[in-house]
């Protein structure tokens, strides 16, 4: 079998174009991928329920209105919880399953809304933040790789951005919610306590739903695997890719049966890997996506905007934005590539931060609802629509398809404690760098950072739109062994399937 003849890959559906694969072709693939994503959506209602709530948080608790370091724990309290998660969702997935790795994640997330909803002070408050990003954490290593391991190839990037596009909606759900309850009593605790709901829904959803196909090959269940995979493919191209995943599991237990985390170190392909995935969740974060949806009412404030509601209503057209834009990711993702749409969404970024820098730059104390505070505004929907679409899903759709199967679930676990962590230094740290050297200065670093993305994802990001897992596991091979390797290893298949 030749890389030609993988099913799924560019050769394979060249000569049988009549099993190509759309978004919408398949309703069970599309139901899976929507179910599983209602983890992308509590990990994006989370993020940006927290920036409406804060304002209200603010008014019932004197203690955090005094103090930005105990407004940015609470917001960031989520997220160490979210690192813990991931590093040890990572090792739950590979152990027991996408499925019972998503149904604990409910079951945390549950417990955390209800605490948060019920916390008598900020203390509790950020417990409940805690066991939230636990849940979150898990969620957003799971969802998707079990995505990416339903899905067929040539509509892969498109399926697991729909995961992105829940994260997206989550966010604008959760601006939504914060605009409803601005006048209920209790503001702040309905905001964060309904949270509960979507996780409630996907806890029951998930029971009705398999385990992913590809592990349960790892684990040797051949019979529910294929069970699974005749709802995915028609019979001409099941009998192929049963096929192509008994030789790779073969191939998978020729090598170690544990992989540890340093493992990852050890072996160069897999480094390489881990470096360009981990790579794109750090310059995610660090380009200030998050600070964008954690803080944009504060933002909004600071470019002169006062009220809490126009400052939650103007945010809802950035996160209304950021959904829109992802929509338009899916599409592409698939028919730009990976790369290119990186890259354009970097070059998108630079431009936006530019703009909210020199509106912060050039705003004065008497200029407020003026023009730059307009143009601060702009520049954050800027922003958005060039961010959303590339920058958004691209690193989770890299992310869930460049690893071996035996490292998925670790590397991913890893690669997404990274984005947590990024997450959280810019979470802590956002509010306290704007008030020592300005938000304008702040942005121009964001800005200078988003630049070094570009360079990061030209050298070391290759171009995976289309490819089988495996083709993505031998252009790692190539780089790290030289283009030899691929000669050689498919003269040693082709000996092999002679």
């Amino acid at each position: 079998m030749t890389l030609e003849s993988l099913p799924g890959s560019s050769g394979y559906l060249d000569l049988f174009p009549e099993r190509r694969m759309s978004y919408f072709s398949n309703p069970y693939v599309l139901g899976l991928t929507v179910i599983a994503g209602i983890g992308g959506l509590l990990f994006g209602y989370d993020t940006g329920v927290i920036s409406g709530a804060l304002l209200y948080i603010k008014d019932d608790f004197e203690i955090v209105r005094q103090s930005s370091f105990l407004q940015e724990t609470i917001v960031s309290m989520a997220l160490v919880g979210a690192m813990i998660g991931a590093a040890s969702g990572g090792w739950i997935n590979d152990a027991y399953g996408r499925k019972k790795a998503t149904l604990l994640a409910d079951v945390v997330f549950t417990a955390g809304a209800i605490v948060m909803a019920a916390a008598p002070d900020p203390y509790v408050l950020i417990l409940g933040r805690l066991l939230v990003g636990l849940g979150v954490g898990t969620a957003s290593v799971t969802a998707p790789v079990y995505i990416a391991e339903a899905s067929p190839s040539e509509v892969r990037g498109g399926l697991v951005s729909t995961n992105v596009l829940m994260i997206t909606g989550g966010q604008f759900l959760s601006y939504l919610v914060n605009l409803a309850f601005t006048q209920v009593r209790g503001t702040w605790r309905w905001m964060l306590g309904v949270s509960a709901v979507p996780a409630v829904i996907q806890f029951f959803l998930m029971l009705c739903l398999p385990e992913s196909p590809r592990w349960l090959f790892m684990k040797n269940e051949k019979d529910k695997a294929i069970a699974v995979l005749s709802k995915i493919y028609d019979i001409a191209r099941l009998e192929d890719e049963v096929d192509h995943l008994s030789a790779a599991l073969e191939e998978e237990q020729q090598r170690k049966n544990t992989v540890r985390y340093l493992d990852v170190f050890r072996t160069k392909e897999i480094r390489l890997a881990f470096l360009a995935g981990a790579g794109l969740q750090a310059f995610q974060q660090f380009t200030g996506i998050n600070t964008v949806m954690y803080y944009s009412p504060t933002i909004v404030q600071m470019a002169g905007f006062n009220s809490n509601q126009l400052a939650l209503l103007l945010s809802l057209i950035v996160a209304a934005m950021n959904a829109g834009g992802t929509v338009v990711g899916i599409y592409l993702i698939d028919h730009f590539g990976r790369k290119k749409l990186a890259l354009s969404s970097l070059s998108g970024v630079i431009v936006s931060l530019v703009i909210l820098a020199g509106a912060f730059f050039a705003e004065t104390p008497g200029s407020s609802n003026g023009i730059y505070g307009w143009l601060a505004v702009i520049g954050l929907a800027l922003y958005i629509a060039f961010f959303a679409p590339g920058m958004g899903p691209v690193p989770w759709t890299v992310n869930s398809e460049i690893y071996p199967e035996q490292y998925r679930g670790i590397c991913g676990g890893m690669s997404a404690t990274v984005n947590w962590i990024s997450n959280l230094i810019v979470a802590q740290t956002f509010l306290t760098i704007a008030e020592a050297v300005g938000t304008g200065v702040t942005f121009l670093i964001l800005a200078g950072i988003a630049l070094l993305a570009v360079v990061f994802v030209i050298v070391y990001v290759p171009e995976t739109k289309g490819l089988t897992f495996v083709e993505v596991e031998r252009i790692w091979k190539e780089r790290a062994w030289g283009s030899s390797y691929n000669t050689e290893s498919l003269l040693e298949h082709g000996n092999e399937s002679a």
